[in-house]
């Protein structure tokens, strides 16, 4: 684990010289992205500019303690915005939200001018659903969505917490967390059949969207996609 963090780490320092005074970051949510804040606040203490918009009430927190100012509304594109990930395909489509952002950390993204994902190897996967892919549902009536869920993908379902202490993410929804028994052979169809069916509010696939990605491992630093 802690040769992991290290990992982590590494990754969140390559992406610091990305950030210039003046910009609205989007901030992730987990504990790669918490190496990332980390990381800004001695620029920020510094005399380094910048504000935030966060995609968790978890991340919301650790900014301000690195004093870095936020906003939740904003009438332009974030101009970066970082975040860890699940998994990684090789053509940077990523599986999210195993902690619980998802529907932020999408919002966030798909705002952005650059969306740089940071992590360790151990995120990279030949193909997208070697674990649970995570789906935000209304909680009214939650089981009908999970059973439209499994019916309409040849998927096994489990509710993030259960139902008797089911877990609730910041935006009060609760989480499905989808198993594909053989991984996911087509990414794209299966987001969209996803947010078609009933009682869905958002999905951890995100196709597409990812500028780049920084994964940091036993055998160095790699950079998928492009920096510049």
């Amino acid at each position: 684990m802690a040769e992991r963090d290290a990992f982590k780490r590494q990754a969140a320092e390559r992406v610091l010289p990305l950030v210039r005074t003046g910009m609205v970051l989007g901030l992730g949510t987990g504990s790669t992205a918490r190496y990332f804040i980390d990381a800004l606040a001695p620029l920020v203490a510094g005399g380094l500019r910048v504000t935030a918009v966060p995609t968790s009430r978890a991340s919301a927190e650790l900014a301000l303690a690195a004093g870095i100012p936020l906003i939740a509304e904003l009438d332009r594109p974030v101009d970066l915005a970082v975040d860890g990930a699940d998994e990684i395909d090789p053509r940077r489509d990523l599986v999210k939200g195993r902690g619980g952002a998802l529907f932020r950390e999408k919002l966030v993204a798909y705002s952005a001018e650059r969306f740089v994902v940071i992590g360790d190897s151990s995120k990279l996967v030949d193909r997208l659903g070697a674990g649970v892919v995570p789906v935000e549902v209304l909680p009214f009536m939650w089981r009908q969505t999970a059973r439209r869920l499994a019916s309409a993908l040849g998927v096994t379902w489990d509710l993030r917490g259960g139902p008797e202490t089911p877990y609730k993410t910041d935006n009060g929804n609760v989480v499905v967390d989808l198993t594909f028994p053989a991984g996911i052979a087509a990414p794209g169809q299966v987001a969209a059949e996803i947010k078609e069916i009933m009682g869905v509010i958002e999905h951890g696939i995100f196709i597409g969207m990812t500028t780049a990605c920084v994964v940091a491992g036993p055998s160095g630093l790699q950079v998928l996609g492009s920096l510049e």
